[in-house]
């Protein structure tokens, strides 16, 4: 079985999800989200493009209801005993058969948290759920129970995060070893994934971001390539991704020489980054929130004269993540008041477009918030990296 994680580490989750549930007077919850059933079981797949869902009760019993392509997914991934499978016809409706495994588990009348707010589960199969349960039982929105639980990570979890780490730096170096004028982006991304897999690494959540010339101050992946000009900039956003734990890096990279602009943008970056890190380090004695940090980025980079070139997060939790996004819920935005604790693992990413000179500059780093402060993941610091 190619599960990743002890059974005590699945009680302990199964635990305190009950517990979680318990407080919130539910009777059962239906999880939508891959990385809730991941979390709970280790069941392991993308079959959630289509319909699926893990049933939860107040007393611990779990149903999963899936395709017939996933049972032996389950059956090999996951501690799962009862798999239950709906079958694919012309307008099926997997609803009906999700009805009958709760009317089986005694939920008439029920009061039943569901994760609506995931890419597992769509709007059209939200719809039908709600109008095939609307006469059956009463639902409610829980989709932050399991993503709150998952903040704080395991000591079997924050090994992952390093493994996932140490991907993500070699990754960089792969990337640095080929940049240059004259190179092309395929080559530094094949270069890096390359890196990356080698290390029995997976897929990211999403894309990596590659991009050059005023391709680099965008923030997403887009496709299509080019070839760096003998002055240039390249911006790269990318994770070590083991066992789906994300642990991302973003950096800017001169090339060919900085201009006085990356200079000015970079000092402002590094300085930002340094004091998030240092905010970090003293959440081990005071109250910090998420909100705090976007606040010294916010400061910072208005102070620098930056704020037209800024963005309006800076960062959010990772963990174990599916596609299409290794973000998790949690992020570095005003007034975000969820306080750091221990075992968080915070993606914190200085990110400035200054598209009237034309001048990207990024640099992002991951921490792990323990009992003493911070610890920032890379081996790599915030200097200024030029090829």
């Amino acid at each position: 079985m190619s599960v990743h994680f002890s059974e005590a580490e699945f009680s302990a989750r199964r635990e305190r999800l009950l517990a979680a549930m318990k407080a919130e007077k539910l009777e059962a919850m239906l999880l939508f989200a891959q990385e809730s059933m991941y979390w709970l079981t280790g069941y392991d797949t993308f079959g959630f493009c289509f319909f699926q869902c893990l049933v939860v009760t107040a007393d611990g019993k779990m149903v999963l209801l899936t395709r017939s392509a996933d049972q032996r997914q389950a059956e090999q991934t996951s501690n799962l005993g009862d798999i239950r499978i709906w079958t694919d016809r012309q307008d099926a409706d997997p609803t009906a058969e999700l009805k009958d495994i709760l009317d089986e588990l005694n939920l008439l009348g029920a009061l039943v948290g569901v994760e609506y707010d995931t890419h597992g589960l769509t709007a059209a199969n939200g719809r039908r759920l709600d109008q095939r349960m609307r006469a059956f039982a009463r639902l409610v929105d829980q989709s932050m129970i399991v993503p709150e639980l998952r903040l704080i990570k395991s000591e079997e979890e924050i090994g992952f995060v390093r493994q996932a780490a140490r991907q993500a730096d070699d990754a960089f170096d792969a990337a640095l070893a080929i940049t240059k004028a004259g190179a092309n982006e395929a080559d530094i991304l094949a270069a890096m994934h390359a890196s990356a897999f080698s290390s029995d690494g997976d897929y990211p959540g999403n894309e990596f971001i590659i991009g050059s010339g005023q391709n680099a101050l965008l923030c997403r992946y887009q496709s299509g390539r080019r070839i760096l000009d003998p002055q240039d900039q390249l911006t790269l956003e990318w994770a070590g991704v083991y066992r789906h734990y994300h642990a991302a890096m973003m950096q800017t990279v001169p090339v060919g020489g900085a201009t006085e602009r990356h200079g000015q943008l970079h000092v402002a970056a590094s300085q930002a980054l340094t004091e998030i890190e240092a905010a970090l380090q003293n959440s081990a004695s005071e109250s910090v929130t998420l909100g705090d940090l976007f606040a010294i980025h916010a400061r910072v980079l208005d102070g620098a004269g930056l704020a037209r070139h800024r963005l309006a997060a800076c960062g959010y939790s990772l963990g174990a993540r599916f596609a299409p996004s290794w973000m998790e819920p949690h992020m570095l935005y005003a007034a975000n008041e969820r306080v750091v604790e221990p075992g968080m693992v915070l993606f914190a990413h200085m990110i400035i477009m200054d598209s009237d000179s034309g001048t990207a500059m990024t640099l992002g780093r991951t921490f792990l918030t323990t009992t003493d402060g911070a610890e920032q993941l890379s081996r790599h610091g915030y200097e200024l990296i030029e090829r």
